[in-house]
This record gives C-alpha cells, structure tokens and sequence, in this order.
C-alpha cells in the first residue's frame, strides 16, 4: 500500500511541475510583453500554438479512438483461451481485462506527442492561413512562387501528420485485435479473422492515399534538386521524374482500393501485386530510367539540353537574394591620380579607416575601460556629422562584465552593479602623435570633445548584460566610479516589470532559481524587475521567426540617448531553383531594422524592405509588430547601414550569379571571388567616398572581387547606406584586357619592398608584435589607392600603436609615419588632411639655406642612431631626410 502511495505521488509530481514551470513561464512571457507593448503579438503565438496542437492532438486520438471502439467491440468465438507469447502462455481473459484502458491510454499519449509536434506548426499554419501571391510562377509545375514559400510546407507537415496517425492507429488496433484473439499465430502463419480483414483493409487503403499525397508534393521538391552543375529540376527530373510521380500519384490510390479489396476478400495475392507494381514503377521511374538517361542523352549533350533549367537557376538565385537589383557599371580605371584630385577627394581622403578592429578594441579597453569590470565586446563603424563635417567614425559601448566584478554576490550582481556606462567614440583615421587613436566622446562620466553629446549613457540592455536586475530598490545603484569616492544612481526609466506584490516576487522567484528575490527586504513596491537584458535574445524573443544579425551597433541619437540597431531577415529554404546556402537556405531579404533603447528596453520592429514577400505575411500576421520605415525618427534612421554580413551573402552568390548566360554560366568563363590575405577572405568595409558619377561623398560598404583562381581585380561591388539612396547597390567592373593590381599581388608587392621588409624585420627583433590591419582598395576618381595601416605592440597583451601607413598607387609602394605623408610622397602637392595630431608639417616657405640646417640636423641625428644600433629609428631618419631633399629640389 505504501509502495502504491508513493508511485502515486511520483506520477502527481512528474504532472504538477511540468505544469507548474509551463504556467510560470506563460505568466512571466506575459508580463514581458506587455513590458514591451507586443501583447497582441504573444496572444497571437499562444492561440496559434494552442489551436495547431488541439487540432493535431485531438484529431489523431479522436481517429485512433474511433478505430480502438470499433476494434474493442468485435467478439470472436473461436478465440482460445490462452495468447501465446513465444514460450510463454498467457490468460486471455485477465489480459482483455486491460487492453481497452490500455489502448486508450496509448492514444491518449501519442495525442500529448502529436499536440506538442502540431504546436511546433504554428508558424506554418498561420503563413498558410495568411499567403501572398508572389506573382511569379515556376517554369515547370505553373505554381506562384507563394505556394512554395507559403502553402508547401504545411501540406507536407499535414501529410507527415497523416502517415503517422494512420500507422499509428494500424499498429495499436492490431495489437488489440491480436490480444482479442482476432489475429492469431500458428506453425503455418497468421490467421486472420473476416473483420479483422475488412478493418485493416480500410486502413490500408487510406494509408495508400497518404502515400500518393506524398508523390504528389514530391512533384514540387523536384524544383529543389542539385544537379551539380546546377539547382533545380534538370532535363531528367522533368522527362523522367516528374512525370513518374504524376503517374504514382493516380497509380497508389488505385493500387491502395486493390490492396483493400484484396484483403477484404483475403485473396493475398491480388493484394500483393498493387503495391510490387507501386515499387516497380517508383524504382524504374525515378532510379533506373533517370541514370541510363543521364549517361546515354543528357551527358553528351548537357548543354545544350540544360540551357532552359540552368536560365531557371539563374533568375531565381539572382530573385532569392536580390542580386536583380545590382547594377553592373564598367570602371575604366587609369593611374592619372594627381595630387588636385586627393584634394578634391578630401572627405574620402580624411575617411579611409586606419583603424582595424581587433587593435582598435584592444586599444579603446587598455586607455578607456577605466575598471575591471568595464568591457568593450566590439568596435562598431558608422557616420556622424561632427562640427559640421560627414565623419566615418568607430563607436564602441562600455559595457559591464559581470564575469569581473570584484565581489561576487547577489546584490552586488543583481542590485548594485546593474549597468554598463557610455561610449568611446572617435574618427576612423586620426592618431595622435604616440600611435593612439584620438577621441570625439570619452570618460566616465562622458566627456565630450566634439559636438556629440551623451546625455543618457546608462547602458542596462546590452550585447553582455545578464539575465536580470531590479531597480528602484532601496539600495543604491552604482553609476560610476570618481577620485573621491563612487557616484550613485536610481533607474529613473518606464522599463521592467513592476514587482509590487508577493505573488510577483514569488513567481520571479521561481523564474529565477532564487528565494532572495521573495525574501530580500531591499525590493519595494516600487521595484521594477529587468529581464531578457541581452539585446539579441530580447528581440528574438519577440520575432522568433526572424533571424537578426551577428553585429549589433549602437547608435547616438540627437537627444543623447543610446539605441541599438539590429538587422533583421526574413528566409525560406522553399524557393524553387535558388541555390541553398550551408544551411538550405535559398531566399533571404534584409526586411526589417529592430531598434532597442539602451535604457528602457523599449524594442520598435520597421520594415526596411517593404517589397519582401515574406515580411508581407509575417505583417499580415502580426499587424501591431511591424512599422514602416518612415515611422522610425529622422535621427536614428539617417544611421541606417547596409548589414556588411547580408552583402557578403549576396557577394558569394554573385561572384558566379553576375553571369547571366546560360552558356558562360555553364563554363564559368567569367567567374568570380572573394579574394583572401591568409586563410581568410576579406569581408566588406564600410568607408565614405564619391562614387563615380556622383558629386557628394557618401557612406557606402564596398568589397573587391578577383577572377576565380587569380589574384588581379575583376570588380568591386558597393551597397549604398544614405538617406533615398538606401540598399542599392553597384558592381563596378574592371576591363578584362589589362592588369589591375588585387589585394593579395599588392600584398606580395609589399613583402618584397626591400625597405618596409627590413624595418618589420627589425621591429619583430627588437621583441615588437608587428600587426599589419586591412588592405583597403579605396576607389578615387577613376584610379586605385591600396591603405594598410601597421601596427606595433610591446607584446601580445600589449597596447597596439598605429605607427606606419602603406600606400600603394600604380607601381609605387611607400610606408609612412601617416596617410599625410604617404600621399605626399606618392602625389607632391600641398598637405591634404589633418590625420595626425602633433606631428608638425612641413614649412611651404622655407628658404634652401633652412632646408640645408633642417637636413643637416636630420643626417647627424640618423648617424647618431646608426651607431647606437637604432636601425628602426636610423630608417625614419633616412626617410625625413629623403622629404627634405626632395622638398629641396623643387
């Protein structure tokens, strides 16, 4: 008895707690989004989910149901009264005793799996209910374009849904049957009753059609197919495999009556023949004929009998990733850059990134992280109008580190330190006199330097916050540490959820894993709780069915406050004839911009692509979810940017997609790359320049492409970022009859200068870390500028100092203290920027007698180094001294 209570009390725990933590979780997601002010959406979700799973659930056991009633009722008489079970001999008449609440019981359980499995089909039931005529068809079957992307994959869930109810319900009733004694085993096979018979036979044919109905969407997944040269259906697929899943589609039904009406009659054989025949045609139809008609037909002629499915690949990979909207433009490029032309470039001159990432960030957390437990994760790029001039910037948030906070405990963790603080912000070029970046936003508490002010830095949602923290509690958050002492705050914004009952506290409590948030006597009334603070689970909890970018980037806005922009796309690896990324993806569109106030939380959703399908449905949807993009204020979508991660996307299917002639195609005659320094290849980078043909500068993101297997320049591709320009994008070819230099030939040119060659030799001697940044191709004019900023670092844990800069023009290479300076050497001309700060310039005036002292002096300080074995520094002599000779020769 006691052994029964305590099962019983296992079963009701194994019940309630499930029950318990789907309930708390309901709630809590409740509360967050009403927080978020998306209620409409979460009950939206839920009624889908509740609704597909009831649907499924209650259709699978209502049909097993069905068939266990009428299976319990038959009586057969010449049942024995024993079942045996190989050796062993069972009671039948204990046995009957459980079969019905057994059976019963099972389909109870497959109806709980199936009602999980059919909630999982929210998102295809509701594209379904709400799918949009795309207006294209497919050039085999007829079908728009929607009814792949919309329709297909709920009709093949229905379909997998019915093969299992059906095999499931066959299986259960003929258990029951056998148990009941209406199927029995003897020494010559199984005996089968009459009705036994007819049950099964009905089953059986049902289950044939659920066969057919998959023929029938095989039919379409035929238009997904590889054919190595190609995707989508080729000559085989459509004169062979095609048409035999047409003929299987009318032949199964049929051949499931026979297989019925066999089995109803008993006559075996006839119920035998129909699905061999099934077989056969399947095999012959899709196996055998298909490869004697590759090798023997298609093989020897593939081109000229692929040439209509390979047009097909071609528009609609270029259709799946919006590689119908770049605009091809020849680039006549010559090497007549003169020194006017860099100073009419002067913007771009002043906005080519000498800062690389990686150094940049290790740099901005040795001089600006000011604590421990301050972080940058990530440097972000974008443009600002600083004291009236359009400036290429990097911008990086202080965020945070709950991994390094000093002291380790609940109030500290969820109370005290609740968020990060401001920004470090300054342009893309500039160097101090030491190597060091120079700043327009920096400190704690911000100091401005520039016409952008911060008013707000309070960073509580971020790419590193934890899961949660309460505010407004009677202890004091900390704000930011001072020389006298730490500075305080209180969260004086509308984000969180109010805590303002025990039943609060003790839901969020059990949320969290935690009594203290039950029991602490610091949380008040007015206590907000703050969770899904990490930005990137923040907005995927909202729009699950969305897939946000990798690199979110803060933004300040004219008010001073800091939001984050994350790029959202919509995808579908249903799109006929596209080519599938790694993943089976083959439709993808940049559709939507979230954007998350790094204060409150508040999460805006605006659809930047308003011509995308998919975001047409999901907005049918969801219509409180989605904004159009006009909605989003002046001040936050003039930093709109072209998401570099989608163009590298786009530029790995157009390196062979810009080929639009099936034959060229074919033989890739004209294919592209993504050209690599080292193992990896070189992603887009943002940058602001005068397109050609355009007569004001701009913030674009632009990536350069070689020919397959060859290291010159075949193009360069540019995605436009600025106001009604937004989202188009070029690809500038290079003539195919002369040489343009390419990254890595650059690279090589670079290695083999005999001079920059030995200083890294002698940088790396002298203990250095030399780390050479990105080799920019900057576009001027009609010419071609190569940028690689140098580096240097005590050590690896060292702090990087920008120290030298590459130019490369045509056959020159040069190496310089600053971008000034190379392109002074590489042009004449007067000093074009202000790149570097306390470096003084050269005196346009001086007379050749100040000229002679200045190369005088220059040469005993160089002589001086040499004997000291100061060779690094004996080379920047050398160099001065070379510029002032020049300068004396003019």
């Amino acid at each position: 008895m006691l052994k029964n209570r305590f099962i019983l009390i296992l079963v009701v725990v194994s019940v309630i707690f499930p029950v318990f933590a789907y309930l708390l979780n309901f709630y809590t997601d409740w509360l967050f989004f009403v927080e978020t002010g998306f209620s409409s959406v979460f009950m939206t979700t839920i009624y889908s989910q509740t609704t597909a799973g009831l649907f499924f659930a209650a259709l699978l056991f209502g049909f097993a149901v069905i068939n266990l009633l009428v299976a319990n009722r038959a009586v057969f008489p010449e049942a024995g009264m024993f079942i045996n079970a190989g050796s062993v001999r069972l009671l039948r008449g204990e046995i009957l005793r459980f079969v019905r609440p057994l059976s019963i019981l099972t389909c109870a359980v497959l109806a709980l799996f199936a009602g999980q499995w059919g909630a999982l089909q929210w998102e295809n039931a509701l594209l379904f209910i709400n799918k949009v005529t795309v207006g294209t068809v497919d050039p085999v079957i007829g079908k728009d374009i929607g009814f792949y992307l919309f329709s297909l994959p709920f009709l093949e869930a229905l379909k997998a849904f019915a093969s299992f109810m059906l095999l499931a319900t066959l299986l259960i009733t003929s258990v029951v049957y056998y148990v009941r004694g209406g199927i029995t085993l003897t020494e010559h096979g199984a005996v089968v009753d009459t009705k036994v018979r007819r049950h099964l036979a009905v089953l059986a044919g049902f289950f044939a059609c659920a066969i057919a109905a998959g023929f029938y969407l095989d039919s379409f997944r035929l238009l997904f197919s590889s054919n190595g040269a190609f995707h989508g259906a080729g000559y085989v697929d459509v004169n062979s495999r095609l048409l035999t899943y047409r003929v299987l589609t009318f032949l199964t039904p049929l051949a499931g009556v026979m297989l019925a009406v066999g089995i109803w009659k008993g006559a075996w054989r006839l119920a035998l023949v129909p699905p061999f025949i099934v077989i056969a045609v399947y095999g012959l139809g899709i196996r055998v004929y298909p490869g004697l008609l590759q090798k023997f037909k298609v093989a020897p002629n593939e081109l000229a009998l692929e040439t209509p499915f390979i047009e097909n690949n071609l528009k609609f990979t270029r259709f799946g990733y919006d590689l119908d909207k770049i605009e091809t433009v020849p680039f006549d490029v010559d090497v007549k850059l003169t020194a006017a032309d860099i100073a009419n470039n002067d913007a771009t001159i002043k906005n080519i990134r000498l800062w690389d990432h990686a150094p940049l960030l290790k740099t901005y957390s040795q001089l600006q992280q000011i604590r421990t437990y301050y972080k940058f994760f990530d440097v972000d790029n974008d443009r600002y109008k600083v004291n009236g001039q359009y400036t290429q910037v990097m911008l990086s948030p202080r965020e945070l580190s709950y991994a390094d906070l000093p002291s380790k405990n609940w109030i500290n963790e969820r109370l005290i330190f609740t968020h990060g603080n401001g920004i470090t912000f300054g342009p893309v070029s500039r160097i101090s006199k030491e190597g060091l970046p120079e700043f327009f936003v920096k400190d704690i508490p911000a100091v401005s330097l520039a016409d952008i002010k911060v008013t707000r830095p309070e960073i509580y949602f971020g790419e590193m916050s934890n899961s949660y923290v309460v505010v407004k509690t009677k202890v004091p958050e900390f704000s930011y540490p001072t020389a006298t002492g730490n500075i305080n705050t209180t969260y004086a914004g509308n984000g969180g959820v109010p805590i303002d009952s025990i039943l609060k506290k003790a839901l969020f409590a059990a949320k969290f894993k935690t009594e203290k948030i039950l029991l602490s006597s610091d949380i008040t009334a007015e206590s907000r709780i703050l969770y899904n603070r990490n930005i990137n689970q923040r907005v995927k909890a909202v729009a699950p069915f969305l897939r946000f970018d990798g690199d979110p980037y803060m933004v300040v806005t004219d008010s001073g406050r800091l939001s984050w922009i994350i790029d959202a796309y919509t995808f579908s690896d249903r799109l006929p004839y596209s080519k599938p990324l790694k993943g089976g993806i083959n439709y993808m569109r940049n559709s939507v911009k979230a954007v998350v106030d790094a204060y409150d939380g508040t999460l805006s959703f605006y659809i930047s692509d308003p011509d995308d399908v998919l975001i047409k449905a999901y907005s049918r949807m969801f219509p409180g979810l989605f904004k159009p993009m006009s909605a989003m204020p002046a001040d936050l979508r003039q930093h709109v940017r072209y998401p570099h991660q989608f163009l590298q996307l786009q530029a790995a299917m157009f390196a062979a997609y810009h080929m639009t002639d099936p034959k060229v195609f074919y033989n890739k005659e004209n294919l592209w790359e993504i050209p690599a320094l080292g193992d990896k290849p070189m992603e887009p980078y943002y940058t602001i320049m005068k397109l050609p043909g355009e007569k004001v500068e701009e913030y674009i993101l632009l990536l350069p492409f070689t020919p397959s297997k060859r290291d010159n320049l075949a193009a360069w591709l540019t995605a436009r970022c600025d106001g009604p320009n937004y989202g188009k994008i070029r690809a500038y070819t290079f003539p195919r009859d002369r040489l343009i230099y390419g990254p890595k030939q650059i690279d090589a040119r670079i290695n083999q200068d005999s001079f920059i060659s030995q200083q890294l030799t002698l940088w790396n001697q002298r203990g250095s870390e030399v780390i050479r940044g990105s080799l920019l191709v900057i576009p001027i004019e009609k010419s071609l500028l190569y940028v690689q900023p140098l580096f240097l670092a005590a050590d690896k844990a060292g702090l990087p100092e920008l120290k030298r800069v590459i130019v490369a023009f045509g056959d020159q290479v040069v190496m310089e203290e600053n971008l000034e300076l190379a392109l002074q050497r590489l042009f004449g001309g007067k000093k074009t920027t202000a790149a570097v700060t306390g470096t003084a310039a050269p005196d346009p005036k001086a007379s050749p007698a100040q000229l002679a002292k200045e190369a005088m002096s220059i040469y005993e300080k160089a002589t001086t180094l040499q004997r000291q074995g100061n060779w690094a520094g004996y080379g920047d002599e050398l160099r001065k001294l070379e510029q002032v000779l020049k300068r004396m020769a003019q």
